[in-house]
């Protein structure tokens, strides 16, 4: 049996704050979109991941799935059932027996309910988790109640919702037009019996900034095994006319000698990073043997090691770096520097401090001879039994 996961990421929501769409807010380190995914991809039965996006978000897709192993995205519609229509339609070419629809905004499904899902789809065609109303319900006119609602026989519907592909299918095309508010409710327009299994709260759609406040929480909860990383870095000077640093380049009279740009800043905070989940240093994984690496950006390198502790569900709680120098003067560019750190690695730029200090003239960097770099960082990761 063949199963595929649609992911629905073409809406535009705001309402968690901010000017990006919800499924690219940060979420400690990960857009939520991220997090979506990787839940289905830790599901050994989910064989392979559609994703629908907004044409106008394929470079933020892009960015918060580098290096998962996804169908090319598809763009969505002008409603969130054309995109699923779009989605079903492009899956057509893999024949999958199972499809499963979830919201992008729900990074919290974990793998057993996804199983519990695909396992009661196969045998019935179409299931959806749903949740037990525990408020008293009101029916309202303007601000007036009218009467109680009996709550016994309403739920609230949650997604993943799974289905024999073909039936879903043929049921939306059935439905073009008509628009439901969720999937199931396109397969009971069709006559289709759709069985309910319980949900999860925790399983619950990030809409509103306070909802984003809460997954924080919960993925800070999770991750309680906080560690240390410490970097250091030198590098001598040699003829040029400006030093690049945090990735800004600062003019001087001189330059940083490296096989890289030499910026010995975010030399030393991938050292930090990868000493912090204990994956060696920067020149185990970036050799300067290697001639592909020759006057590359360190923004690569640094990428590559906050990568590397996502993998592991990990983010970056603060970061503390250090230059030393005579000169250049440091202290004018530390917020474009930490600013510019904080985009490479999309964490808070209030997580980041920057300093400066000189050796009083002591040592290679009190002659002017080059500049050093210490940086150490906390980084928070999820239990994990050795």
């Amino acid at each position: 049996m063949k199963i595929a996961a649609l992911i629905v990421a073409a809406g535009r929501g705001h309402r968690a704050g901010g000017d990006l769409p919800k499924q690219y807010i940060s979420l400690c380190g990960k857009a939520i979109v991220r997090h979506t995914i990787e839940a289905f991809l830790n599901v050994p039965y989910v064989d392979f991941i559609q994703t629908v996006i907004h044409p106008d978000d394929l470079d933020l897709f892009d960015k918060a799935t580098e290096g998962l192993d996804l169908l090319p995205p598809i763009n969505g519609g002008d409603s969130r059932q054309q995109s699923v229509m779009k989605g079903l339609q492009s899956l057509a070419l893999h024949e999958p027996d199972l499809v499963l629809i979830h919201d992008a905004a729900r990074p919290f499904i974990t793998a057993d309910l996804i199983e519990d899902i695909i396992i009661r789809a196969a045998e019935y065609g179409a299931v959806i988790p749903v949740l037990p109303l525990n408020d008293t319900i009101k029916h309202m006119e303007g601000d007036k109640i009218q009467h109680t609602v009996d709550r016994t026989k309403l739920v609230r519907a949650q997604t993943p919702q799974a289905f024999r592909y073909k039936l879903i299918y043929m049921a939306h095309k059935r439905m073009e037009g008509k628009e439901m508010t969720d999937d199931s409710a396109i397969a009971e327009g069709c006559g289709i019996h759709v069985l309910s299994i319980m949900g999860d709260e925790s399983n619950f759609k990030i809409t509103t900034s306070d909802d984003l406040k809460k997954a924080e929480q919960m993925i800070q909860q999770n991750c309680t095994d906080i560690r240390t990383g410490m970097g250091f870095d030198v590098h001598a000077f040699e003829q040029g006319d400006n030093v690049i640093l945090g990735g800004i380049t600062i003019p001087h009279d001189k330059k940083l000698k490296g096989h890289s740009d030499a910026d010995v800043a975010l030399h030393a905070l991938t050292d930090a990073i990868l000493g912090s989940i204990g994956a060696g240093d920067i020149g185990t994984h970036f050799p300067p043997s290697d001639q592909q690496w020759k006057d590359k950006s360190s923004s690569i390198f640094l990428k590559h090691a906050n990568n590397l502790l996502k993998n592991k569900g990990g983010f970056i709680s603060n970061i503390d770096l250090t230059l030393i120098c005579e000169a250049p003067k440091i202290m004018p560019h530390t917020h474009a520097m930490r600013d510019n750190i904080a985009k490479i690695i999309d964490l808070a730029p209030t997580r980041i401090s920057i300093k400066a200090t000189t050796t009083e003239k002591l040592g290679f960097t009190g002659r002017g001879e080059g500049i050093a770099a210490q940086a150490i960082v906390t980084v928070r990761l999820p239990e994990v039994k050795e």
